[in-house]
């Protein structure tokens, strides 16, 4: 397969310093209209007594349910942490509710997989050196307004580990993203001090190994984009976004992609497979 990366030296230079690299209009307005017109339809169509999965980074206890682990292969849909109140009911209606949708929409839905697996994605993952990158989760993430949920600092190679280390996130923003509605936030040049801890799935559940370092919040800094850009996150990278304290949502579509070419993936990885992912490519 005769693929050409689409990433100039500039960008490499950048991204391999940094950490992160910005792609303003990765996306087309199409693009983003079709994604969105078919979460809509998605969530439509979800019935949400159906499960009452509760996504959060802060309790792992919530994250032991079967419902979690085989959303790995399929689409399921997790819901804010605010989103109940002390009966168990939803204070608002399911579409204001949802955390995300999660975490095989690049596989099993066709619009997603036509992003997913696009050629620029391709070009993107060959420009970075990947020999045979499979995407091994996607997810669509609302931020919803007011209820929206904090992410706290991580490396997405800790959820993600293969050995040697080949995560790389990509975070498509599909409406504008500010510090006001729930940005990214990173810790530039993060990932040049390596892998501090990881997110393992054992015999009791899941967990992480080792405490999660204090952060200082000045060394942060905010990636403000706007809809149809890409975030390329480095797998070491610390990143984190903040609570969504507008009246306005921060929907992205976020994928993961790791090398399955000369390294191992890690059998006490949150998602066990019982299905290898299909290569976008082979070099």
């Amino acid at each position: 397969m005769g693929i050409v990366g689409n990433l100039t030296s500039e960008q490499l230079h950048s991204f391999n310093s940094q950490g992160f690299l910005v792609m303003e209009s990765f996306a087309s307005p199409e693009e983003i209209e079709a994604m969105r017109k078919r979460m809509d339809q998605l969530l439509q169509d979800f019935d949400p007594s159906t499960t009452s999965s509760i996504f959060s980074t802060k309790n792992q206890l919530k994250l032991t349910s079967e419902y979690f682990y085989e959303s790995a292969e399929k689409i399921s849909f997790f819901f804010e942490e605010k989103a109940f109140d002390d009966d168990g009911n939803l204070k608002q209606t399911k579409e204001l509710s949802i955390n995300k949708v999660g975490h095989a929409l690049h596989e099993i839905d066709p619009v997603f997989k036509e992003f997913s697996c696009s050629e620029k994605v391709s070009s993107l993952l060959f420009s970075l050196g990947y020999k045979r990158p499979a995407i091994v989760q996607s997810m669509y993430i609302f931020k919803q307004p007011g209820i929206g949920g904090e992410v706290t600092p991580h490396q997405d190679n800790s959820f993600l580990y293969t050995e040697p280390k080949t995560c790389t996130g990509l975070w498509l923003a599909l409406e504008d993203a500010t510090v006001v509605n729930g940005c990214l936030w990173a810790i530039p040049e993060s990932q040049k001090n390596g892998l501090v801890r990881r997110f393992i799935r054992g015999e009791d559940g899941v967990y992480y190994d080792q405490p999660s370092p204090s952060y200082d919040q000045k060394d942060f800094v905010p990636i403000e984009v706007k809809a149809g850009s890409l975030v390329v996150i480095h797998g070491d990278l610390i990143h984190q976004s903040f609570e969504n304290q507008s009246p306005n949502s921060r929907h992205a579509y976020s994928l993961h992609a790791v090398d399955t070419d000369g390294c191992k993936w890690a059998e006490d990885n949150w998602i066990k497979r019982k299905v290898e992912p299909e290569p976008l490519y082979a070099s």
